[in-house]
């Protein structure tokens, strides 16, 4: 492959507001989606209600949505860097704010969220940046003393669609932790979810291939009818997954913004 083929599939596999557009409806069916949102919310508020959540890569604005709802008094804020992203998840939910921002760029955060959040959320962010160190220290900026940040990422192989959509690296534990670590967060736990189902849902993912592209974007936007079946069939096998296991394949840290 030239160098200019391997620049161009790096910019499609890159191109978010494309990706926004073909599969945002996909995400909403998608039952990992609802499984790692649930584990997410859960560990934000272990010790105390968030006050002002960031959602670190928020995507479409799916999980400030369950945020919304499970906390009405909360400051939402996502930082996004695809424009259509935004535009998705502000229609959605209006009363939250969505910023255009790139976090793989080394720019301060806007004056008002410098320091910001007592809470944050990165969720399937990681496997798509280059530097995650860098990436991580760009969103401390946002973070106040002793903020609580939530990340997963996933683990064990990579499926096909997963290089499409522009996987870098999938992690274990201890790689997160390392992240975590050389990115100055304080780490308090990092771990593996979703054993037996979640990593059951995995396997059919991989074994699916290069097919589970045109499974899940249709001309509608929809995932097809084999697809919804089985999402529809693994959403209530999810739930039953266990929050935590050496052997899930669901990678999940809890970090802090140092005092």
């Amino acid at each position: 492959m030239s160098v200019s083929e391997q620049a161009g599939e790096r910019t499609d596999r890159d191109d978010w507001d494309a990706h926004w557009d073909q599969y945002a409806i996909a995400a909403e069916y998608n039952p990992a989606q609802s499984y790692r949102r649930r584990l997410a919310l859960r560990l934000l508020e272990r010790r105390t209600t968030p006050e002002r959540l960031l959602d670190i890569g928020s995507g479409q604005g799916d999980l400030l949505v369950a945020a919304a709802e499970r906390w009405p008094r909360a400051a939402l804020v996502g930082l996004e860097a695809s424009q259509r992203g935004n535009e998705i998840a502000q229609v959605k939910l209006p009363r939250a704010s969505f910023v255009l921002v790139d976090l793989g760029q080394d720019v301060a955060p806007p004056p008002r969220l410098a320091g910001w959040a007592t809470h944050a959320v990165c969720s399937e962010v990681l496997e798509h940046v280059d530097e995650p160190v860098a990436f991580l220290r760009r969103a401390r900026a946002y973070l106040c003393p002793g903020a609580r940040l939530i990340v997963t990422v996933p683990g064990g192989p990579m499926s096909a669609f997963d290089e499409r959509i522009g996987h870098r690296r999938h992690y274990t534990p201890e790689r997160l932790r390392e992240t975590f670590e050389e990115s100055g967060l304080s780490t308090a736990a990092t771990f593996g979810a979703g054993f037996p189902f979640f990593n059951l849902y995995r396997r059919v993912v991989i074994a699916r291939g290069e097919q589970l592209a045109s499974d899940v974007s249709s001309w509608d936007g929809r995932p097809n009818r084999a697809a919804r079946a089985a999402m529809a069939v693994f959403r209530p096998l999810l739930v039953c997954s266990l929050p935590r296991s050496a052997w899930g394949s669901q990678i999940i840290g809890v970090a802090y913004e140092p005092r």
